[in-house]
This record gives structure tokens, C-alpha cells and sequence, in this order.
């Protein structure tokens, strides 16, 4: 016996095979987990002496974890005497938000800790690579 309505004046009980009830519940369970999309932050990685080029190869690679609709978190590193010019890491951070422009939204903005100052971007929109020329 089931009871189908808890809340109805009298409740409401339905007398059902719970083998074939338990099946279908486990199988509506299964749909809605194959439905949802697991959402992953991939991480990039980079110091503060990286060059133009190694930055272009770093938000190539990004665009394609954006557009497969992951979040991506930067995070760049201060080695040894770079940790008394920390105001050129947050320079390198805008520079990095400025190439992606509106089409990626900021989901964490740019935060020092320790050694390492960290922001997570996330897609606003369909990027495709081909719009990218400046890249």
C-alpha cells in the first residue's frame, strides 16, 4: 500500500506491486541525472613573466573549455621577488578579461591569496573560435 496524497482529507492510498512501483522510481531517477550537465571549473595555470604568445596559447585553450560550457579559473603565480609588485598581476588579469571583451562574464573577481591571485570567468554567450581573430 502506497499512499499517493498524505495532505487530502481523508489521505489518499493506493495498493500497488512494489517491485514494478520501486522499478519505475529508480528509472525516473536515472532520466533526471542523465539530463543534468555536470559543471567543471578547469584550471589555468600561468606566472607573471609569460610571454604574449604563451598567453595567446593559454585563452585558446580556455575558449575551448568555455565553449563546452565550463567555468575557467586563472590563476597566476608570484615567484620570489614578483610578490613586491603585485599590482602587475591584477594588470595581467584585466589584460586577460580585456581579450575574452563581453562575450565571458566574470564569475570571481580577480582575489589575492598568498602567492597566488585567482578570478573564474564563465560563458555569457556561444564564443566560437572563429570570432576570435585578435586571439
Amino acid at each position: 500500500m502506497v499512499e499517493i496524497s498524505p495532505e487530502a482529507k481523508p489521505p489518499v492510498a493506493k495498493i500497488v506491486n512494489w517491485g514494478k512501483f520501486n522499478y519505475q522510481k529508480t528509472k525516473s531517477l536515472q532520466k533526471n541525472k542523465k539530463s543534468n550537465k555536470i559543471l567543471e571549473i578547469k584550471q589555468i595555470r600561468l606566472g607573471m613573466k609569460i610571454s604574449d604568445n604563451d598567453l595567446q596559447i593559454k585563452v585558446k585553450k580556455s575558449l575551448q573549455f568555455l565553449e563546452t560550457g565550463h567555468k575557467v579559473k586563472f590563476i597566476i603565480i608570484y615567484k620570489g621577488r614578483e610578490q613586491a609588485h603585485k599590482d602587475l598581476g591584477f594588470k595581467l588579469a584585466d589584460k586577460i578579461i580585456n581579450i575574452f571583451g563581453t562575450d565571458v562574464g566574470i564569475d570571481q573577481n580577480p582575489t589575492l591569496a598568498g602567492r597566488q591571485l585567482s578570478f573564474v570567468l564563465k560563458n555569457n554567450k556561444k564564443i566560437s573560435m572563429n570570432n576570435k581573430e585578435s586571439i
